[in-house]
């Protein structure tokens, strides 16, 4: 890197391409794989199942848009860290951090492992892949995506755009010709939903585990706050995504949902290992390449995304103190390219061994936990900072709304069936006090890590950023804070 050059993030990332990052993110491999869980804990009742899916997206909406007023409040690089520090202090932001650290390296690695086996699978008929060669292409796509992450943000939303172009194109497929099926399609297939209410109706706690396994497929709506630092006009346009894509989300899902159902019964559904495959088995045999196609872009698209959001929530953790400080340096494109490495070690080294990923994937039940913690948070704010400009500020019935979801999502599975992995996630956190202590509140080891830190900036070619990313929002528009009033760390 020249000298005098300038390193920053740029804001490049409007109302379009923010929308393209939440479809990528949210739409996954699940709704052309497996979209029976629902239908599942539904006891196969077609209505139930179908309002369960537009309930799911409401409510995902409403813990979304509550979720907005973060990263419009602090419109920088990894919000939802530094919003937790700034509320509710350092170790509860250590906690937030310490989870994804190794869940986010987890969920990387096996849906590099599925991708790649995915892929595979043509070239093994018959027969199951070996699991040495789906490593090997695993690491190469993930590797892959780094380089593609390390030549900054244009390059990662021009190769999202493609692939959720490709994965749209073919759920559009699917939607239409369900339609079209079901308007010229056999009596006994309209009979399936002008009776659709008719079969046995789900119990309580069916229609809490239905919920589970719908917001899941609509989970990631997050992503936005994450990157605020990169979003142009991030009070407008967070709140303008979520509702744009979410809304076309739910329209999507249900149309996908009824294509399959004109087409299927839900017992062929449930019998089904990948519903899209069955689908166009029975509809255009020789179109099969096309769900390959449209499973394939999910995956990757998700990936990239998770990839680049990620990175920069480390990169403010980096520049909070909580992580080493080589995270939170940038390359001549703009990318935090050390914590881009990190992420993929990790991942790398959890793939060797992949049966780790199912123990670790486990602290994404702390998902809900981290949701209700941030909607804390943001009370606490608005009676500590009641004066703080805050150019998007949610309802507080949708704040209230979110902690009773979250509540009920965490507790629900804990008193409804207890499993063993409860108590392994509760023992994970609060190993993560072994590592704040000494390194993060005692700052032990700071001299050894300054030497680390030079050597790899010479190897990465890599300088801090100019400014620490202090930034506040008023009026709707972004504004740096002056110096002295400039949080510290």
């Amino acid at each position: 890197m020249k000298v005098g050059e300038s390193t920053q993030f740029q804001r490049v990332i409007g109302y379009f391409h923010g929308t393209i990052f939440l479809f990528s993110i949210i739409i996954g491999a699940g709704i052309f794989v497996a979209p029976k869980g629902v239908l599942k804990y539904s006891s196969l009742n077609v209505g139930v199942s179908l309002s369960i899916w537009a309930a799911c997206a409401v409510v995902s909406m409403l813990a979304a848009l509550s979720h907005a007023e973060l990263g419009t409040t602090f419109p920088r690089s990894g919000a939802q860290y530094y919003f937790l520090k700034r509320s509710l202090g350092p170790f509860i932001a250590f906690f937030y951090l310490w989870t994804n650290l190794f869940s986010t390296p987890a969920g990387i690695a096996a849906r590099g492992l599925l991708l790649a086996g995915y892929i595979m699978q043509p070239f093994y008929p018959g027969c199951f892949v070996p699991e040495m060669p789906k490593k090997c292409l695993a690491l190469a796509i993930l590797w892959c995506l780094g380089i593609l992450n390390a030549r900054g943000v244009k390059e990662v939303t021009w190769f999202q755009t493609v692939s959720t172009a490709v994965k749209m194109t073919v759920l559009g497929f699917i939607s239409v010709t369900g339609i079209v099926l079901l308007v010229r399609g056999r009596r006994e297939n309209l009979a399936r939903f002008e009776k659709a209410f008719d079969a046995d109706v789900p119990d309580a706690s069916q229609i809490a585990e239905a919920f589970l396994q719908g917001l899941f497929a609509y989970s990631g709506w997050g992503v936005l706050v994450r990157i605020a630092g990169e979003l142009k006009s991030p009070s407008e346009n967070i709140p303008k995504c979520v509702v744009t894509a979410l809304t076309l989300v739910a329209l999507i899902y249900l149309l996908v949902n009824v294509s399959y159902l004109a087409v299927l019964t839900p017992k062929e559904i449930m019998s089904s290992d990948a519903v899209a495959v069955t689908w166009m088995d029975r509809v255009i045999p020789s179109l099969q390449w096309a769900v390959s196609l449209g499973v394939s872009s999910s995956i990757v698209s998700s990936l990239n995304c998770t990839i680049f959001s990620t990175s920069r929530l480390w990169y403010m953790a980096s520049q909070e103190g909580q992580l080493p400080s080589i995270l939170s340096t940038l390359n001549i494109h703009s990318c935090p390219v050390a914590a881009v490495i990190q992420m993929l070690i990790f991942a790398s080294i959890l793939i060797i061994p992949s049966d780790l990923i199912l123990l670790i994937s486990y602290v994404g039940f702390t998902d809900w936990i981290q949701l209700g913690l941030m909607m804390v948070g943001l009370l606490k704010l608005r009676f500590q900072e009641p004066n703080l400009s805050r150019p998007y500020k949610v309802r507080l019935p949708f704040v209230f709304g979110t902690m009773a979801i979250s509540l009920f999502l965490v507790l629900t599975p804990i008193i409804k069936s207890p499993q063993i992995y409860h108590i392994y996630v509760i023992l994970f956190i609060l190993s993560g006090l072994l590592f704040y202590l000494p390194f993060v509140h005692f700052d032990l080891g700071s001299t050894y890590f300054n030497k680390i830190t030079c050597f790899l900036q010479l190897l990465l070619n890599v300088s801090p950023a100019d400014d620490i990313d202090e930034y506040i929002s008023t009026g709707g528009k972004v504004q740096k804070n002056p110096p002295a009033t400039a949080t510290k760390k």
